[in-house]
């Protein structure tokens, strides 16, 4: 690929690259992101200006890096503005720290999957059992079929006991 000057537009395909994302990763971050608006040209072709990619690099740092959730970098595009998250995005402007309960979660990439419950633990019954309309399936009224909500169940009951485990360790 040909260098670029840093203020010539990018494509989506250059702009996914630089970023290191898939470009339909930019094409939902601009359906999720108000402030993402690039250029398009005949046939819909995309160009990122220069702040339209520190705005995006400030997004991917934001959630890949620093652990944030699409509602919580709306929550900082709200509060903060566009141009703290490309301030971010350049490394100008140090990412501010989460203040949810996420922020005692270990780093992104590097927390362990939870154990598999095996025997009795895995079919105790759980407080968490969900209250789901059992109809005949999602076209008749948008409810789920039985064979789905049991599914859930069990994935909720799973989740419930996994998180038994888990909060004692988290609070230390």
């Amino acid at each position: 690929m040909v260098d670029k000057s840093p203020d010539a537009f990018r494509t989506i395909s250059e702009a996914a690259e630089e970023l290191g994302v898939p470009q339909h990763v930019l094409r939902f971050w601009e359906t999720r992101f108000t402030q993402i608006k690039p250029m398009k040209r005949a046939g819909g072709r995309r160009y990122y200006r220069p702040a339209d990619v520190e705005l995006l690099k400030g997004i991917s740092g934001l959630l890949y890096k620093e652990g944030y959730t699409i509602r919580g970098v709306q929550k900082i595009l709200k509060e903060d503005g566009a141009s703290y998250v490309a301030g971010v995005g350049r490394g100008d402007i140090p990412p501010r720290k989460r203040d949810d309960e996420m922020a005692t979660a270990p780093p992104p990439g590097t927390a362990r999957a939870a154990p598999r419950l095996r025997g009795s633990a895995a079919r105790q019954p759980s407080s968490l059992q969900p209250r789901l309309p059992l109809g005949d399936g999602v076209a008749d009224g948008g409810q789920l079929s039985r064979d789905h909500a049991e599914k859930l169940r069990t994935a909720l009951r799973e989740l419930g006991e996994a998180r038994k485990l888990l909060d004692p360790a988290v609070r230390r």
